[in-house]
Formats: structure tokens, sequence, C-alpha cells
């Protein structure tokens, strides 16, 4: 009888039960956490036009969207802010008032410590020109002005409730400074996410659109060059030395080979952000019914935890850690299609669903 060959990989990926036991990536929902866009003035929740199924909120849809995130398990929500009036030095995010940071309030006291309370710091949201930062005298971004903003901006986003602030404008120094500023208020629990490669990127077009950016010229002299591998690592190291209490690679699927690099230098736990672009182009495709969405959706979310990921920033995050829940039961039917989101405007977008052990009262 023949012999060869003597190893067969085959037996290990011969029924789906037993490549489950021996998969060495398996996505949870406490592995993903969700991008919310919440709006000054809304009346009810805009569907964002380049992003199918993903909505700027109300400040009442965006607690629903908290309920489901808490209720789903997920690992937390990152929130944006959107406001009515920009100016020059992004002042409505430094506002105790202003949008954002009455919604990490609202957020918070809504879920309490059954969901981390993220949120984004930086000042291109609120800024009239788009930036990340205020501008000098030719134009361009002042650092080390801006990163007394990020200092205030910090405190006030602590003092609001957020769990972990995440300053994603990429200026020298900005870590260091945020943590002091949160230690000087007395926040030294309050976490910082470092957004530590954030790349220039073209993948970031409908994120634009979400947040109704107004920015001129774009942010290459800022965020880092796509053609950069080890800048990376500095760039990383340089967090982690400040403070930094986790670390982020933005966009995710084609920079896996940064979220690996970043994954083996970082002895924090390391986020990645599947971003706008990333997310439409999967919507796309599905829609013309190039490929198998869920499958595809899972796959990538799949791939970036492979790459060194201890979490994902992912606008599939309520929908994926559904799928999950199914997926963990063998005896469950499962479908390879799914159906394509509505775009039609609920009263919320993608309601709660019923759970049993739900502990958060209705939205008033």
């Amino acid at each position: 009888m023949a012999t060869f060959p003597a190893q067969r990989p085959r037996r290990l990926r011969r029924t789906p039960a037993v490549r489950r036991l021996v998969a060495e990536i398996r996505l949870h929902p406490a592995d993903l956490i969700l991008p919310v866009f919440v709006r000054e003035g809304l009346t009810q929740p805009e569907p964002i036009s380049s992003m199918p199924g993903v909505f700027q909120h109300t400040e009442k849809s965006l607690l629903q969207a908290a309920d489901d995130a808490a209720l789903l398990g997920l690992g937390g929500i990152m929130l944006f802010g959107i406001p009515s009036v920009r100016d020059a030095h992004g002042s409505a995010g430094l506002d105790p008032e202003g949008i954002l940071n009455r919604s990490i309030a609202a957020v918070k006291e809504r879920v309490g410590d059954a969901l981390p309370v993220m949120s984004d710091l930086c000042l291109d949201e609120f800024t009239d020109h788009g930036h990340c930062g205020v501008l000098d005298d030719q134009g361009a971004v002042d650092n080390d002005r801006t990163l007394g903003l990020y200092a205030r901006m910090a405190a006030v986003q602590a003092a609001a409730g957020a769990d972990v602030v995440a300053p994603s404008g990429m200026m020298d120094g900005q870590v260091e400074v945020i943590r002091a500023a949160l230690d000087d208020a007395g926040h030294q629990n309050v976490a910082i996410l470092a957004y530590s490669a954030k790349y220039a990127s073209a993948y970031y077009g409908p994120f634009r659109e979400a947040v109704d950016s107004q920015l001129t010229g774009d942010r290459r002299q800022y965020q880092m060059d796509a053609a950069n591998r080890t800048e990376a690592i500095k760039e990383t190291e340089l967090d982690l030395a400040e403070g930094a209490d986790m670390v982020m690679v933005k966009p995710a699927g084609s920079y896996l080979d940064i979220l690996s690099d970043v994954a083996e230098v970082a002895d924090v736990p390391v986020s990645a952000y599947q971003v706008s672009g990333e997310y439409a182009m999967i919507e796309a495709a599905a829609a013309n019914g190039w490929i198998d969405r869920r499958a595809v959706v899972l796959e990538s979310l799949t791939a970036i935890r492979r790459a060194g990921a201890t979490s994902v920033l992912t606008y599939y995050a309520a929908e994926a850690a559904r799928w999950i829940r199914e997926d963990q039961s063998p005896l469950r039917r499962s479908t390879t299609a799914e159906p394509h989101l509505s775009t039609e405007q609920p009263d919320h977008p993608r309601t709660p669903q019923p759970d049993d052990d739900a502990g958060f009262p209705p939205v008033s």
C-alpha cells in the first residue's frame, strides 16, 4: 500500500466543524468597533449616498445605535461629530455643549460600562477649511498651535465621559500633549488610541461625504505617504514612548503589511480601520452581484485580524456581529446570500434585535 503522502493537511479541512476546531483566527463581536456619525440639527437619520446602509445619525438615533452595539457585545463605539457651524479653529469641537461632546455624554449615560465609548480627537470635522488643525499664514497646518487645541479637546471629551480618546490628526507630539492634558485634568484612567500609522489615502473619499468635509487641498503634509513602510514603525514607537495605550493602522485592507509590522513591535493592543472606501467597494461589487457580500465582509475582517489587529473599526461591525453569532451555532441553517441593506429611512437605522438580556430602556 502506498504511503505517500504521509502528511495530508486536507484531513483538517474536511468538514466545517473540523475547520472551526483548527481555525487560527476566530472573529468575535468584541473584536469589532462601530464608527458612528452624529450630525447636529438632523430630525431623522440621513443616508450617506457613497456608503449604502450607513447614516448620519440624529442625537436620538445615535442612542439606538449605541443600544444595538452594546447588546451585540461590540468592542466599542467610535463617535464622530458633525457641527452645524464651523470656523477656522474648530471651536465646536472644544465646546462642552457641542454636538460631539454632548453626544459622548448622552451615549455614556445610556450604556454606562456596557460599551466602551470612544471619541475621534481631531479638528477636521469642525474647521471651515477641513484640515486637522489650525493654519498658519501660508495655509499649512501649524503643528504646535494645533497641539494646544488637541489638549483642550481631550480634556473636554474626557469630562463628557469618553473612555478612550483617539487622536487622528497625525500631529507630531500629539500623544504626549494629550496624555499630559488628561492627567492634569484628573482623567488618568482615560485611554489613548493613537492613529499611529495613518496614511494619506485615496480610500477616504466616502468619509469626506459622511462628515460633510470642507477640505481644501489635501493632507499629505501630515498624513503618511503610501510608499513608506519603515516610517510606520517610527511613528508607532514615538506614540508608544509618549504614552499611547493602543495604536492604530489606517486604512486596513491595502496596508496589511504595515499592520503586521506594527503588531510585531507594539506591546499594546493594535487596531486597524476598515475605511469608507473599503466599505464602498464591497457594497458596489455586491450590488452588482459580483461577490458574495457576507462572505467577503467576513473574509476581509478575518484577514485584518490575521495580520495582527486585536480590534477592527468597521462600518460592518453590528451586521458582522450578528453573522458571527449565527455562525457560532453549527445547527443553525446558514445562508450565503445576504439581502442588500435598504436605503429607506427607518425611525433609526439597524434596529436592535430582541435579546433576552436586553437592559436598555426605550429611547424617548
